[in-house]
């Protein structure tokens, strides 16, 4: 199995500062089911961190790299401790036993609790009411020790954010782990200028809105400089049918011609709305999984719409690499190796440097295929087995690892690739 050694690099975020101000606002202030927070919370003082349960092995080392970013890029007094007193503390359990409280959920987080056992005995009460709290003290991230090492990880990331900061996701923020699409799978570089802002010394628990929102402008100067040069962006909100839309098309619960008609009417929301950002993309996307099992024609046209969409700006880069692997798989049930090829070469980087090993390992199995079709046995050989180490970070157990072997060597139907 590979690993991503070092801490992540990442580009910071070129928004100009009003529209920053907006995201942190609509993050901190609003929780994802659309309840309003009237109080502005965090940490006050140094943060610890603690693990509980039975960690995989990979647990702790990728912790480790994601505090010491905390530490250098959010600028957050955080540590990793084993006292029983840590502000948080991360439980490996079972997915079994998470989803035995919350059906849907890979990972959460909740606020005054220190175990799953306390959580569930507190569940329906003031205390783990987020929109109760006025500072934040002790929290528990419930994370899965029978996921993949990259699942693993990636919970860590986004529910240590949510522990120490915005509690929202915003479909609009199209380089945020902060958004539902499930893209980016580690803090971006606007994620961790969020989380700065968060832990400004001009901000303390207990603040209203406005209190906030009125020393947000001088904190943005200082932090981000250059976001004060840049050109603000229209933006939109997201009305609630559309995530409700997507939410059904992607979600569990509902059979096939449902989460169908919700993709439909996803996308015509978007239209109507008159979108040309990552969301009409996202729509294109939602529509074109839905359609594969039943006309693989159609799917791909709303794959190369998606991807066109996606084209129009340079912070969805690694949203095009998850096109570039369902363009790529039809490319190869058309025995086209050489455009295969052509689509996975440029997202090859993004998927690295973004550290999605899933998704590199994906695109280097659909190069590896490619290859073989053009006869090149050994070369195919070669770039399947340098993917495997990655594939078993991404996606765990071996026999997942040779089920995304067979799906990708069987694409060789007319009709295209299986959704």
């Amino acid at each position: 199995m590979k690993t991503f050694a070092a801490p992540i690099t990442v580009a910071r975020t070129t928004k100009a500062n009003p529209d920053l101000i907006l995201d942190f606002v609509q993050l901190s202030f609003q929780m994802e089911s659309g309840r309003i927070l009237e109080t502005f919370t965090r940490f006050e003082g140094p943060v610890t961190v603690r693990v509980t349960g039975t960690p995989p092995p990979s647990l702790i080392p990728d912790l480790r790299l994601l505090i010491t970013r905390l530490q250098n890029e959010a600028d957050i007094p955080i540590r990793l401790t084993t006292d029983e007193d840590a502000s948080i503390t991360v439980q490996s359990v079972s997915r079994r036993a998470i989803r035995s409280v919350l059906p849907q959920a890979a990972c959460f987080v909740a606020p005054n609790v220190s175990s799953l056992r306390e959580y569930r005995s507190a569940r329906r009460s003031d205390r783990t009411n987020w929109a109760l709290l006025k500072t934040r003290e002790k929290l528990a991230i419930f994370i899965p020790n029978d996921s993949s090492p990259q699942e693993v990880r990636d919970c860590l990331h986004e529910e240590l954010a949510q522990a120490l900061g915005p509690l929202n996701d915003l479909y609009r923020l199209p380089d945020s782990v902060f958004n539902d699409d499930n893209v980016h799978t580690v803090l971006t570089g606007f994620d961790m200028l969020m989380l700065r802002a968060t832990y400004a010394p001009e901000l303390r628990s207990g603040m209203s809105q406005r209190e906030v929102a009125d020393r947000l402008p001088g904190i943005f100067r200082r932090i981000n400089p250059r976001g004060d040069r840049a050109g603000t962006g229209r933006i939109s909100q997201t009305p609630q049918e559309w995530r409700n839309a997507i939410q059904t098309a992607l979600g569990p619960g509902a059979g096939l011609r449902a989460r169908q008609g919700a993709a439909d009417q996803a996308l015509r929301i978007a239209l109507r709305e008159g979108w040309t950002d990552n969301r009409r993309a996202f729509s294109h996307y939602a529509r074109a999984r839905l359609l594969q099992a039943t006309d693989g024609r159609e799917a791909l046209r709303q794959y190369a719409q998606a991807d066109r969409f996606y084209a129009r700006s340079s912070r969805t880069q690694l949203h095009r690499a998850y096109v570039a692997t369902q363009l790529a798989a039809y490319a190869l049930a058309e025995r086209d190796p050489a455009k295969a090829k052509a689509l996975v070469a440029p997202h090859l980087n993004a998927a690295r440097t973004s550290q999605n090993a899933s998704l590199l390992a994906t695109l280097e199995l659909l190069r590896a295929e490619a290859l073989l079709q053009e006869g090149r046995v050994e070369e195919a050989r070669e770039v399947r087995l340098d993917s495997l180490g990655w594939a078993r970070y991404g996606f765990g157990a071996d026999w997942v690892v040779r089920a995304k072997l067979r799906e990708i060597a069987s694409l060789t139907r007319e009709d295209g690739p299986a959704s």
